[in-house]
């Protein structure tokens, strides 16, 4: 009985250490490809370590490993402790030395030399990257275990992470190589931040509906009618008008709006419908007739 067990979890730590490893190689491509040709630092260890490359002559990857000891501390006492260790120690030497050693055989100059591009990409790739090490389950050290630990206990998004976290190592950047850089830099971790969301996330590809009728019965059997799905309610009452009201709710595919906006509306004209985005939903009901 324990043999399946222990395999089953072997497997899913072997998918969690290639997610890492790959999240980890694009981190590496994005700054030897998009970040440190272009002298862009959009926060971070990596930041810091593209602008004392370019002042001190230091390697970045060398730089990053350096810098990366005390945040592993940090990490260390609120993120796991041994586990956590090993898997971002991993990730540490991977992206750190990555950088060096890939450097050596890619243009020095990059493939680009468009500012915009280069600052687009970068984010794109380096958010991947990251989205895909969370997933796995690990952090490639720097601001980021500063990072995960704030979005662990605030649940904010990490776009918003970055920019807190962050913030301080773009505003030097821009002192650095000036404000132009700063504001591409700016531009890098925004993209960077949605790009990591969309990975840990997905795509908001449904939609919740939020229902306030006075004939819950009538509407609710027009969106079954008419788009086949589960619907679930309760009580309400208006607080300036103290009237009672019922409260419907459904998830939906995005081709699907117009349709349910259609049912309600002619089930109750003075119906009040809220739309929203959602990324997954799992369970409920199964839509009649649907795949």
């Amino acid at each position: 009985m324990t043999a399946p067990i222990r395999s089953t979890g072997r497997a899913s730590a072997l998918g969690e250490f290639l997610l890492m490893t790959i999240g980890a190689g694009l981190l590496v491509l994005s700054v030897d490809v998009f970040l440190a040709p272009g002298d862009i630092a959009p926060g971070g260890v990596s930041g810091l370590a593209i602008i004392l490359n370019d002042r001190l002559g230091w390697p970045i990857g060398l730089t990053m490993l350096v810098l990366n000891v005390p945040m592993l501390a940090l990490g260390f006492y609120h993120l796991g402790r041994f586990r956590f260790l090993v898997r971002t120690a991993y990730l540490v030497l991977i992206y750190s030395l990555g950088v060096d050693l890939l450097a050596r055989y890619l243009p020095a100059g990059g493939i680009s030399d468009n500012l915009l591009l280069n600052a687009l990409y970068g984010g794109v790739v380096g958010g991947i990257g990251t989205g895909l090490v969370y997933r796995g389950g690990g952090t490639v050290g720097g601001t980021g275990i500063l990072g995960r630990v704030l979005q662990l206990r605030t649940g904010m998004p990490i776009s918003q992470v970055y920019l807190l976290t962050d913030g301080g190592v773009i505003a030097l950047a821009a002192v650095v190589f000036g404000w132009e850089q700063g504001l591409y830099a700016l531009l890098t971790l925004f993209v960077w931040g949605l790009a990591t969301d969309y990975v840990l996330e997905g795509p908001s590809v449904v939609r919740t509906a939020f229902i306030v009728t006075d004939h819950p019965q009538a509407v609710a059997q027009a969106i079954v009618d008419r788009l086949g799905v589960g619907i679930t309610s309760w009580p309400a009452e208006g607080q300036y008008t103290q009237e009672p009201h019922t409260v419907l709710f459904c998830t939906i595919s995005r081709p699907d709006v117009d349709a349910l906006r259609r049912a309600v509306t002619q089930a109750d004209a003075e119906a009040f419908l809220v739309i929203g985005h959602g990324h997954q939903a799992t369970g409920g009901v199964v839509r009649a007739g649907r795949p």
